[in-house]
């Protein structure tokens, strides 16, 4: 049997699902005795005891919203919907818990995605689940009932990230250098990451390993292209990327100058000071443990979103370790900036509906794309091998309501419709069961789905292809490369007492990162060039900004499974005719998506703006204008009485203030003598009931 050790991360579940569509015995008050139950989504097997998910009918939103406003600062246990409420007896319901905090900055919008219509249901874990699920499936103001889950890793965490020696580190440097390769930074490491700038000398031909073995060579030009599109933009910290995964070292010494910082909060306090329903979150949240403290040490973890946080946004220019592929340029905030949500500690991981707080938390403080390295398996997948996960959109549809929901939240209310992007970019793994279907969520079409390249182009022998695959990016291929230096070489955090802050992983998970990286890029010269696009059309330019992998892949390849435990036995097989035209568009060219940027899209406009009486809202003008970083600003309101626009200091901030309820139109006027109009409206609040 052939072990999969590769890095990817998966929720386990059975897929099966079913629908209840039972009469109601007429038993329970509020409700028509000719109506169906709600459907139950059927999957029991592994679900989490003591807790149920439910989503209610929009109807009663009003009566939710009463009692949930009056209990807030204390524990909810009833609904103060009559058939509910019989029902949360008799279970022995002890808590009835709101899925997603309320943030009033983002309430309306939350409240028209229906995601305000969650709630989790918390009983004793000797209940009977299945029971439990059926008496709420026949309260007629329930829509749906949800089985819970945890998430769990589909990797040995034992096997920890691996190292090249001191002396192995400078050879390749040495030979790097006797190519006459111009690297773009002085980051001492960035010739060891060959799928940013592949010149081959990472591998070369008549090349041994630490075996004495033979390795397999790199090919030129199999890379990003990032050495020209750093040419045009190395990064902007506007844009900003939030890691599910474990968590991230927010103070490693190659990202803490990239991380996004929540400036309101504390790190780790027990305050809510931004008010957007989380404790302490400044450099993003721990939704395993529900608070603000990071961590990535445990025993049992990996090192794994240090990893792939470094591929994206490593500090370029520092003179330390390796390069991000939009890690800036080496000035203070230049580079893209990341949140770490953090999904996995340790042995554990969160549950289906805390993954879904996590994807929203990520749009509602400001991320755009949304790095998932996790997912299910390939519904075709070898069942002898794994648990097949879903097979077609719909299957995944009826079968994860909440999180598809949550991901639709996410696409479609990341970013601003007057920023750079209009909507958010979700990145998944498309998994490493070798396998011809993309896993889910990433197989679904509103996604992108990223399988995995060798060195030399082809295919990586764990990678995943076919239907679901959107496109491919560098994810290494130690099997065939017989060296670890065919893996992908990022930030780690120091695990079990290690000094290592840098070493290899490999996976469809390591090349999703490399997507998620160049998405930010091309964001950040669309800010550069103060383009605006909306998310669909963006998801739509990457996909078609690829070079053809097919050429690449024109014999049998051969691996060697467990290559660094087992040296070359028993070698497989890969097939060029089954992955033909089956890895996605192509493999991801940075330089063509910075080139597409400049050509597509359209201009950023002063966004109108709302407020309350008596309170304030600042605006910066400058991503307003070309050249609006050389400018400066006025502004005029037309009726002062209603709303009033101050400049601070620097000519280009300015402060709204609302004086009293209407509308009013606003001009603003650059030094060059441009102008751009909007609207003001000043609100009574910014409440939601």
């Amino acid at each position: 049997m052939i072990m999969m050790k590769k890095i990817y991360l998966i929720i386990i579940a059975a897929c099966a699902v079913t629908f209840a569509s039972c009469t109601d015995n007429g038993s329970m008050a509020d409700t028509n005795p000719n109506r169906n139950e709600a459907p139950i989504i059927d999957i029991p097997e592994g679900a989490n005891q003591g807790e149920i998910m439910v989503k209610f009918k929009p109807e009663v939103a009003s009566v939710l919203d009463q009692v949930h406003t009056r209990t807030v600062g204390s524990v909810m246990t009833r609904s103060g919907i009559s058939s509910m409420d019989e029902a949360l007896k008799r279970v022995g319901a002890y808590k009835l818990e709101r899925v997603f905090p309320i943030d009033m900055r983002n309430e309306e919008r939350t409240r028209k995605a229906g995601l305000s219509l969650w709630y989790v249901v918390h009983f004793d874990e000797d209940t009977d689940l299945k029971q439990v699920a059926k008496d709420l499936a026949q309260v007629a103001e329930i829509a749906k009932v949800q089985y819970s889950h945890t998430i769990q890793r589909a990797y040995d965490p034992t096997v920890k990230p691996t190292f090249l020696s001191d002396e192995a580190k400078r050879k390749l440097k040495a030979t790097t250098r006797a190519i006459g390769n111009s690297l773009a930074f002085n980051d001492p490491d960035l010739s060891l990451q060959w799928g940013y700038v592949n010149d081959g000398s990472v591998l070369q031909n008549g090349e041994k390993n630490d075996k004495g073995e033979y390795v397999v060579p790199a090919l030129p030009g199999v890379d990003l292209a990032c050495k020209e599109a750093w040419e045009l933009c190395k990064g902007d910290p506007s844009i900003i990327v939030a890691v599910l995964d474990e968590g991230v070292m927010w103070n490693h010494p190659d990202l803490k100058g990239n991380m996004w910082v929540n400036e309101a909060e504390t790190y780790a306090s027990q305050e809510d000071a931004d008010g957007n329903g989380y404790e302490g979150d400044r450099y993003g949240y721990n939704f395993v443990a529900d608070k603000g403290f990071i961590s990535c040490d445990d025993v049992f973890d990996t090192g794994h979103g240090t990893h792939v946080a470094g591929t994206i946004a490593a500090v370029n220019g520092n003179r330390t370790g390796g390069c991000g592929v939009a890690g800036g340029d080496g000035t203070p905030n230049s580079g893209v900036k990341i949140m770490s949500c953090q999904v996995f500690a340790g042995n554990g991981g969160v549950t289906l509906y805390q993954e879904a707080k996590a994807i929203k938390y990520a749009a509602d403080n400001g991320a755009v794309v949304l790095q998932c390295s996790w997912g299910y398996n390939s519904g075709r997948s070898n069942p002898l091998l794994y648990t097949p996960g879903y097979t077609t959109d719909k299957a995944w549809v009826d079968g994860a309501p909440l999180e598809k929901e949550a991901l639709d939240y996410f696409i479609h209310n990341a970013g601003s419709p007057n920023g750079v992007i209009d909507g958010g970019i979700a990145v998944f793994a498309g998994g490493n069961e070798y396998s011809p279907m993309a896993g889910y969520p990433g197989a679904y079409p509103d996604y992108i789905s990223v399988a995995a390249v060798a060195a030399d182009g082809t295919p990586s022998s764990f990678s995943n292809y076919g239907p679901g695959i959107s496109i491919s990016a560098p994810g290494g291929d130690s099997d065939y490369h017989k060296s670890k230096k065919g893996k992908i070489y990022s930030t780690i955090p120091p695990l079990n007492g290690g000094d290592e802050y840098y070493g290899y992983m490999e996976g469809t998970s390591m090349a999703c990162p490399h997507v998620s990286g160049v998405v930010a890029l091309g964001l950040s010269y669309a800010a550069k060039l103060h383009r605006h696009f909306r998310a669909e059309d963006f998801r739509k330019l990457v996909i078609e900004s690829t070079d053809d992998v097919n050429a690449y892949f024109t014999d049998t390849k051969l691996y060697w499974p467990n290559y660094e435990s087992f040296g070359s036995t028993s070698p497989m097989s890969m097939e060029p005719s089954n992955y033909r035209g089956k890895m996605g568009s192509g493999l991801l060219n940075a330089s063509k998506l910075l080139n597409a940027v400049a050509g597509n899209g359209v201009e950023m406009k002063v966004p109108n703006m709302l407020v309350a009486i008596n309170a304030t809202s600042r605006i910066n003008y400058t991503r307003y204008f070309n050249n609006g970083e050389n400018m400066t600003f006025t502004c005029m309101v037309a009726d002062p009485s209603v709303a009033t626009m101050t400049a601070e200091t620097d000519q280009v901030t300015f402060i709204l203030k609302g004086l009293k309820v209407g509308s009013t139109q606003a001009t603003v006027t650059a030094s060059d003598g441009t102008k751009q109009s909007f609207y003001i409206t000043v609100r009574k609040s910014n409440g939601w009931i």
